[in-house]
């Protein structure tokens, strides 16, 4: 694929709206993001803070570490920390720069103002709405988010509409984002193959930068469950155990709070580290030269993209699934696979573990890196070694993209009820 062919730019423009820089878990920084956006309109500290969030928000933000807060969790404490010390204009880097005075602050604000949250209806899968006002309530303002991370589609000031966008429900994509339907597999293996890299290398490299470091520091600090630590001790050294490892130890670091930026995917800082690190490692044990790992990454990165665009950002169907199949397919190339590996290595991984479910952010989330990781390198390995699962087998269809068509209908239309009980059941209702 060259520069003449529509998809090129189309191809970049998805790669540079996805591999970006976040702090912390996402679900919360999107809270702490309106937050801080919230009070930046009121122009003063809020004396009253009202949160409303979609039940997979609420999912994916109770019960993960805030960074720079001190340890705390929740959306509490996401909202605290973007009206205390957050920068709206670095987005999901919005508490990147908190201060010791300001962490004090934080604890200090969740002390004297009370911080209400309710669930919404859930008519959006992705929506968080913040309400701030004095505390006369005479002045107000309102900033919602909806869809992705950084979509501000309402913002109000005293009752005043300052802005307004359409919802994607509404529109049919998102307001400011690339038409994902471009991207099917063969376009994606034509892309990685022929890009010049200089169109994507700064991205690549900052994703090889920060989410290698936050794996050495999940081995090498004492985070959540230290799954990689375990693995490693327990199965050994083999690249095929370090690769599960280093992501998984890339996780638990990220989910406790560790206080690096990680480069997501698909909205995903877990999802970003599953598609890059087991990468990283193997093009280590492989030798592999700089230019064949960022192929591999933009391969990686693109496959796992193309598969959540068919389910959404959020679901009960787990999205490390679908970044450890893409791994694979990255993994694939790096030991000298073609493009029937890669697609072969994504169809048997997701017919090994489609049936993973999401039941939010936490520590548990680096196991399931690790056995998405597994199943994304045994995916690859049983097609080299003349093995493979067939259309009809189970939900698996013959060829890839009516494969991943399956696994977008499984995860956006079959699990939704699924994500409403895993929702009960973690809220206690």
């Amino acid at each position: 694929m060259d520069r003449t062919d529509e998809r090129y730019g189309a191809y970049v423009s998805i790669l540079e709206e996805e591999l970006i820089a976040a702090m912390g878990c996402t679900e919360p920084i999107a809270i702490a993001l309106a937050a801080a956006r919230a009070r930046e309109l009121l122009g003063a500290e809020p004396a009253r803070v009202h949160v409303e969030a979609s039940g997979s928000i609420i999912k994916n933000a109770k019960s993960v570490v805030v960074p720079h807060t001190g340890g705390l969790k929740g959306i509490e404490a996401a909202a605290a920390a973007g009206i205390v010390a957050g920068k709206p204009e670095r987005k999901l880097e919005v508490i990147a720069e908190v201060g010791p005075d300001e962490v004090r602050a934080i604890a200090g604000y969740l002390e004297r103002v009370p911080i209400e949250v309710a669930r919404t209806d859930d008519a959006v899968d992705f929506d968080v709405v913040v309400r701030v006002s004095d505390a006369s309530d005479a002045r107000t303002a309102l900033v919602r988010i909806a869809d992705y991370h950084t979509n501000i589609v309402r913002e109000e000031l005293d009752g005043e509409v300052l802005h307004e966008a359409p919802l994607a429900s509404e529109a049919g994509t998102a307001e400011g984002l690339t038409d994902r339907s471009v991207l099917d597999m063969a376009g994606i293996w034509d892309f990685a193959m022929t890009v010049d890299l200089e169109d994507v290398r700064e991205l690549l490299d900052r994703q090889i930068a920060c989410n290698g470091a936050v794996a050495e520091e999940g081995l090498a600090g004492d985070w959540g469950a230290n799954i990689g630590s375990v693995m490693l001790g327990a199965y050994g050294d083999d690249v095929k155990v370090r690769a599960c490892a280093m992501a998984a130890a890339a996780s638990d670091a990220r989910m406790s709070g560790c206080e690096l930026p990680v480069v997501i995917n698909s909205g995903s800082g877990n999802q970003g580290i599953t598609v890059s690190v087991p990468l990283i490692v193997y093009a280590r044990e492989l030798g592999s030269s700089d230019e064949r790992l960022r192929r591999a990454l933009v391969l990686s990165n693109l496959v796992a993209i193309h598969q959540k665009t068919g389910i959404g950002r959020l679901s009960a169907f787990c999205g490390a699934v679908c970044a450890g199949a893409a791994a694979g397919a990255g993994i694939a190339y790096l030991d000298g696979g073609g493009y029937k590996d890669a697609c072969h290595a994504v169809v048997n991984a997701l017919s090994i573990v489609a049936g993973m479910v999401c039941d939010g952010a936490k520590p548990s989330c680096a196991g399931k890196i690790a056995f998405s990781v597994n199943a994304g390198i045994l995916g690859y390995v049983m097609y080299r070694d003349g093995q493979q699962f067939y259309g009809g087998d189970g939900i698996v269809k013959k060829g890839v993209e009516n494969t991943i068509d399956s696994i977008a209908r499984l995860g956006r239309d079959g699990m939704r009820a699924t994500n409403d009980e895993i929702i009960r059941i973690m809220l206690g209702s």
